[in-house]
């Protein structure tokens, strides 16, 4: 559900990467940057509802081209996506954690050297299992 900051449970495939030209090297060929204009639509009214918008974008949305390192390499999830339903909840990252012990808003977190490190081994068949 949209906003509940829970991870959904099951089998997620992993549909992309994106990341910060700026800030990280491009750690796989797949891998696309991460423009200033980049946004993602969490507006459950809105039909790109789940999907990576350009601003200006009036509705409810994410940046995604962050001050803080938080977006700096994500791994892209298909959770709602690419059809989204609405109000399912969207965009189930995988990204840096802020520190040790501090929950995302219902993505995963992770060390950045693991994210780093797990990034450029990821395989079409890959997937995130959450029990």
């Amino acid at each position: 559900m949209e906003g509940d900051g829970a991870t959904p449970r099951g089998t997620h495939k992993i549909v992309g990467v994106l990341f910060r030209a700026d800030r990280v090297e491009k750690p796989t060929s797949r891998a696309k940057p991460i423009r200033p204009r980049d946004l993602w639509s969490d507006d459950p009214s809105q039909p790109d509802y789940n999907q990576m918008v350009q601003a200006p974008y009036i509705y409810s949305h994410e940046k995604l081209r962050r001050s803080d390192p938080l977006y700096n390499l994500v791994i892209l999830t298909d959770w709602n996506w690419p059809n989204a339903v609405k109000d399912r909840g969207s965009a189930i990252f995988i990204h840096r954690w802020r520190k040790p012990g501090h929950p995302t808003e219902g993505c995963i977190g992770l060390r950045p050297a693991d994210l780093t490190w797990i990034t450029p081994r990821l395989l079409p068949k890959s997937r995130l299992i959450v029990l």
